[in-house]
This record gives C-alpha cells, sequence and structure tokens, in this order.
C-alpha cells in the first residue's frame, strides 16, 4: 500500500448538483427553482428585513421614544485623565487621539470637570463644561474653542 492508491470511503463524497442540464441529470426544466416567483427568477435578491410578504418585524412592532435629531455626540475627556500626559502643554483633539485618550478623530471632544488639574495648560477642544473651564482657568491654564 501507497499513498498513489488511496481512495475515499464508498459515500463520503457526494456528487456535485448540475442544474440546467436537461431532463436526463434530473434537474432540467425549472433548475430545481420550482415554478413563478422571486427565487424562480434571475437576478433575485432578498432585501434586508424582507420576511416573504409577511409585514416586516421593522413594521410591525410600534415606535417609541424620541429621537432628537439635533443633538451632537461628543467624545468625553475628564482632567484627570489629562494628567497622564503631564509633558504636553498645549493639548488639543490630534495629541489626545496620538496618546489614546479618543477612539476617533472625526467626533467631536468635550472635556469635563471630573478631577483635578495641577498644571498651566492650553486646552483646544469642541466643548467646556464649566466646571472644567474654571477648574483649568483657576491653575492659570487656558481654553479655546474649536
Amino acid at each position: 500500500m501507497d499513498l498513489s492508491t488511496l481512495k475515499y470511503a464508498d459515500g463520503s463524497r457526494k456528487k456535485r448538483k448540475r442544474v440546467g442540464r436537461g431532463q436526463g441529470s434530473g434537474h432540467g426544466g425549472t433548475s430545481c427553482r420550482g415554478h413563478k416567483g422571486a427565487r424562480s427568477r434571475a437576478g433575485y435578491k432578498r432585501k434586508p428585513g424582507f420576511e416573504g410578504g409577511q409585514t416586516p418585524m421593522a413594521r410591525r412592532l410600534p415606535k417609541r421614544g424620541f429621537f432628537n435629531r439635533f443633538s451632537k455626540e461628543f467624545q468625553i475627556i475628564n482632567l484627570q485623565d489629562l494628567e497622564r500626559i503631564k509633558e504636553i502643554k498645549n493639548i488639543d483633539p490630534q495629541i489626545l487621539y496620538d496618546n489614546g485618550l479618543i477612539r476617533k478623530k472625526a467626533v467631536p471632544v468635550k472635556v469635563l470637570g471630573v478631577g483635578e488639574l495641577n498644571r498651566e495648560v492650553e486646552i483646544s477642544a469642541h466643548a467646556f463644561s464649566k466646571s472644567a473651564q474654571e477648574k483649568i482657568e483657576a491653575a492659570k491654564g487656558r481654553i479655546s474653542v474649536l
């Protein structure tokens, strides 16, 4: 016995279904697609949420709550987080991104006043809370709104 005589066990390998190759193949005629209907046609694509003509789940469930389309999403930075980058005096969103304090450059940054700030820094961000602004100015720092 050698590698050139090895064969698959009987019944372990199934032949591929070749559709549309005539009536003698057993898969001719409608090519296993049945008669009429969307799936029988060429170019059929099921749309997301399609449930076969039944009213989709998204339309069956009631709408709840309120969505404020004018709200702005901010990335939050606390003053105690700024203590991690002590060697930098001018802090802006790019520096926060480089130091791993924010995840996305495109989303605006808001500085909140959780924690203490014990050094003089210049911080540039898109928004500041009142407490953060007071603590930065008390530490002789400056803020600039982008």
